[in-house]
C-alpha cells in the first residue's frame, strides 16, 4: 500500500467557510452567532468535493490511503476563545469522519484539537477521546503555537502539554506537530510559519528530555522536518554541547519526518540524512503548493515521483510508503488489518 500520512480537507464545501465567517463575525456581535444546526452539508456535497479533488489525484498518482484531517490554516486557534475553537474543531472533525465513512478504503481521520491561547491543554482531551473512540481516528494534529505566530505557549517539552501526551500514550496515537494560520505579518503562513514551527519543534525536543517521561510518545514533524535535515550537523553539534545523547537515541525513537518536500534534491537529502525508518510518505496535496513545476512539468506536490527517483532499495521504499506508517500509527495498522489489508 501507499499511505499518505498528511492530508487536509482543503476542498471542503463553501458552506463550511461561510459558517466560519459568521462565527468569527459573532465575536464582535454575538447576535450574529450561527447555530451548528444551520450548517447543512450533504453526503453528496462531500462526495463531490472529494471525488473531483483528493480522490482523483490519489488515483492518478498511485496513492491508496490518506490520513485526513481538517484544513490546517483553518484551525486558527488564535481566533476567539476556547468555546470558539471547541465548536469549530467539532464541526471540522465530524466532516473528516464523514469523508472517511463515505470512502473507507481511501481515507481515515486525524483530529484537530480545540486549542486556544492561554487555555490549559487538558480542555482538548474530550475532543481527542471522542475522535479516537467514536470516529476511529488514528492521530491528532498538535499546534505548538495557538497564538498564530507570536509563540506565547511553553515549549513542547513543558509539563503544560502533558495532559495531551498522557492521552496520546494511552490511546497509542502520534501527533503531527502542525501550526495554523500566522497572524504575524513577519511570518508568511505556509512559507515561513510552517517551516519555522517544524524546525522549532525539533530544537525544543533536543533541548528537553521529554521522552524520558514518555518513552512511547511519537511525533511526526511535517514538511520534511523544516530546516532540521538540511542542518542536521548543526543539531547534532548543539545536542552534543547540551550534553544530550546522540540524536539517534535522543530523538529518533520518537520523532519522524514526512516527505512533504517539493523537489527531488530535497527528498534526496531527507532520505540520505534521516534514517529511512524515520521517514513517512506524505504529500499534503491540494495544500500549500498547488502549481506545476516548470522544470519538470509535474505538480510540485506529486511527491511519489521523488520517492521513486530517489536512491532507495525496494525495502526502503516499502518502509517509506507503508511499513513506517503502520508502525508509527498503530491504530491505522489495526484498522487496516481488520479490513484484511
Amino acid at each position: 500500500m501507499i499511505i499518505d500520512i498528511h492530508g487536509h480537507y482543503t476542498t471542503a464545501p463553501k458552506a463550511l467557510e461561510e459558517w466560519r465567517n459568521r462565527q468569527v463575525a459573532s465575536l464582535k456581535d454575538p447576535a450574529l452567532a450561527p447555530k451548528v444546526s444551520e450548517l447543512q452539508i450533504s453526503d453528496d456535497d462531500l462526495r463531490q468535493t472529494i471525488e473531483q479533488n483528493q480522490l482523483r489525484l490519489m488515483k492518478e498518482r498511485g496513492a491508496d490511503l490518506t490520513i485526513f484531517s481538517p484544513r490546517a490554516s483553518f484551525m486558527a486557534h488564535h481566533i476567539g476563545d476556547y468555546q470558539t475553537s471547541a465548536t469549530w474543531a467539532a464541526i471540522c472533525n465530524e466532516l473528516c469522519f464523514r469523508v472517511a465513512e463515505l470512502f473507507p478504503d481511501n481515507f481515515i481521520g486525524a483530529a484537530m484539537l480545540p486549542q486556544s491561547p492561554g487555555v490549559d491543554p487538558k480542555t482538548c482531551v474530550a475532543e481527542l477521546e471522542k475522535c479516537v473512540k467514536e470516529y476511529g481516528f488514528v492521530g491528532i494534529n498538535l499546534n505548538p503555537d495557538p497564538s498564530g505566530g507570536h509563540w506565547t505557549s511553553p515549549p513542547l517539552t513543558d509539563r503544560h502539554w502533558y495532559p495531551i501526551y498522557e492521552k496520546m500514550v494511552e490511546y497509542d496515537i502520534p501527533a503531527m506537530i502542525h501550526v495554523s494560520t500566522s497572524c504575524n505579518a513577519c511570518f508568511h503562513t505556509t512559507g515561513a510559519h510552517y517551516i519555522n514551527a517544524d524546525t522549532t519543534a525539533v530544537m525544543q525536543l533536543i533541548q528537553g528530555d521529554l521522552f524520558k517521561d514518555f518513552p512511547t510518545l511519537k511525533f511526526v514533524i511535517p514538511h520534511g522536518g523544516g530546516a532540521a535535515p538540511y542542518h542536521w550537523g548543526r543539531y547534532r553539534g548543539l545536542a552534543q554541547e547540551l550534553k544530550k545523547p546522540l540524536l539517534d537515541e535522543h530523538l529518533l525513537n520518537n520523532v519522524f519526518f514526512d516527505t512533504c518536500v517539493y523537489h527531488q534534491p530535497g527528498v534526496d537529502l531527507l532520505t540520505r540524512v534521516i534514517p529511512v525508518k524515520n521517514v513517512l510518505f506524505a504529500s499534503e496535496m491540494i495544500g500549500a503548493v498547488r502549481g506545476i513545476d516548470p522544470q519538470t512539468g509535474h505538480y510540485y506536490d506529486d511527491t511519489k515521483r521523488y520517492i521513486e527517483a530517489a536512491d532507495l532499495t525496494a525495502e526502503e521504499r516499502y518502509m517509506i510508503y507503508e511499513g513506517n506508517a503502520r508502525r508509527v500509527y498503530p491504530r491505522l495498522d489495526a484498522a487496516l488489518k481488520a479490513r484484511g489489508r
